[in-house]
């Protein structure tokens, strides 16, 4: 398990700089102006500072931007990291500025000289969040993280204004752990019992297993996964952290590998199928962000785990399965698995809990990728006042988010002859059939977004506050949704 760093923050000491051994950070405005501690490494460097803050190069460096100063004079430290900086500072130039130090640093240790400057704790969290590598399944040794000290005035409210970042920082973390796992290794057994493990930190865990979901009449979900020895499963995760009020539900599709099944998919890029749990991904980072940070709200998560594999008991096309709600689906292709695994989970989460509100998050459809590319997660919603409260927070974290249409005029590429839905519609608008499919098993009356993150969940690019590989996308959004909006004061 990867672990964020631990910021620690102290009160501002200029004697201390010239005697710190590792990496010492500044900030530089534009306009060449510094504070009184890059004042005071400008002085141990003879100006070093003030001359570079006069030249082309400076001129030319982006906002939040970073310029490494070797073998500083009168310094102890390797190295000095010029950040420029704008002297009103936004979150995104500081998370962004925390980021570019997190590449930065290499694995020294490093001093941030933040002073009075503003944001210093979203620096720590943009230098956090970059700092995260998968190296789990590597011989070689894992690339050495140091520590990270920020000197700020009135260092105790900065550290109470990270508090929160932190359990966030570690729900993102676990999120991309999850994620970048191979498919050998994260089972649908292995997945339970790592969810299993947050009971730790005050979240009620409760698995179903495949005699009860026989039970409750789930075979929707349960036909996914006849062709793997993994057993499919149920994980819920609960925290209730506010009144007395119905909880807010988040599903998520956790398909810890997707061959596609009998439908097979082509081999090329099958690989990076152990992404297809990035829903339930999410929705594990999330649950376990809300709990260490305490958060003052009732929050059900719930995941769908199976394996769709290919194999003499597995699903076939033209197979007719029965699901909770008692519609009757044809399974045309049983590479569209996921929608039917959300179908059981999403009426049994209404059935059961109640929610005031829904959002899943699966990786669905290729086509979400054709039409968004990777910048953006498809946003689906039969509730205009949900989905702009998502979308603000997903701009906010600028986790790029944009809303898709949904309308009945897409059933009829649904309909099927001999049940009663079919389980794919073909190429055209096959992301808004996917989700046309799903809002079958929502309840009329219950606010609810279905999010594709085909496009996000993983990506073959690094990005601002992630190496390439797992992002952790939607972890930051979700939260900020329910901290804005769900929690009782």
């Amino acid at each position: 398990m990867n672990v964020p760093v631990k910021p620690k923050f102290i009160e501002t000491d200029l004697d201390a700089i010239a005697d710190f051994e590792g990496k010492v950070a500044v900030f530089i405005s534009p306009k060449g102006q510094i504070g009184l501690a890059a004042r005071r490494v400008n002085r141990l460097m003879k100006r070093s500072l003030t001359r570079l803050a006069e030249t082309q190069l400076f001129e030319d460096m982006p906002n939040a931007s970073c310029h490494v100063m070797s073998m500083p004079a009168g310094m102890k430290a390797t190295e000095v990291l010029v950040i420029k900086m704008p002297k009103r500072v936004t979150v995104d130039d500081a998370r962004l500025a925390g980021a570019n130090l997190g590449k930065a640093a290499g694995g020294a240790n490093l001093l941030i000289l933040n002073g009075a400057g503003k944001c210093a704790s979203e620096i720590a969290f943009g230098f956090a969040l970059r700092q995260y590598s998968f190296h789990d399944h590597k011989t070689s040794d894992a690339p050495k993280q140091g520590n990270i000290t920020v000197m700020a005035n009135q260092a105790e409210e900065v550290a109470r204004d990270y508090a929160p970042k932190s359990a966030i920082a570690e729900g993102v973390f676990f999120t991309r752990d999850l994620v970048n796992e191979p498919a050998n290794i994260l089972t649908t057994t292995e997945f339970a019992k790592r969810l299993e493990a947050l009971k730790s930190i005050g979240l009620k865990i409760t698995t179903l297993e495949e005699k009860d979901m026989e039970k409750l009449g789930m075979h929707s979900l349960l036909g996914v996964g006849h062709g793997s020895p993994s057993p499919s499963k149920i994980v819920i995760m609960e925290w209730d952290g506010g009144g007395d009020e119905q909880p807010f539900a988040l599903v998520g599709k956790g398909v810890v590998f997707d061959t596609g099944g009998i439908s097979i998919k082509p081999a090329a890029g099958m690989e990076e199928m152990t992404m297809d749990m990035g829903g339930a991904g999410v929705v594990a980072g999330v649950m376990k962000t809300l709990a260490l940070r305490k958060a003052k709200a009732n929050v059900v998560g719930l995941v769908g785990l199976v394996e769709n594999m290919p194999d003499g008991n597995a699903q076939r096309p033209g197979d007719v399965v029965k699901s909770m709600k008692g519609d009757t689906i044809e399974v045309i292709n049983t590479d569209a698995e996921g929608r039917l695994v959300l179908a059981d989970v999403l009426w049994y989460a209404q059935e059961t809990y109640k929610p005031t509100g829904m959002i899943n998050l699966a990786t669905l459809t290729g086509a979400i990728i054709i039409g968004l590319g990777h910048e953006n997660a498809g946003v689906f919603s039969n509730n205009d006042e949900l989905s702009r409260k998502f979308i603000k927070a997903a701009t906010v974290e600028r986790e790029g988010a944009w809303r898709m249409p949904l309308d009945k005029a897409y059933d009829k590429l649904i309909d099927s002859r001999i049940a009663d839905i079919k389980n794919t519609g073909g190429r055209a608008a096959g992301s808004i059939t996917a989700a046309q499919f799903l809002q079958r098993f929502v309840k009329e009356d219950m606010p609810w977004i279905h999010l594709d993150i085909a496009g996000v969940a993983l990506i073959k690019s690094e990005t601002t506050l992630a190496p390439k590989g797992a992002t952790g996308w939607g972890v930051r959004a979700l939260n900020r949704l329910i901290a804005d909006h769900y929690e009782t004061d």
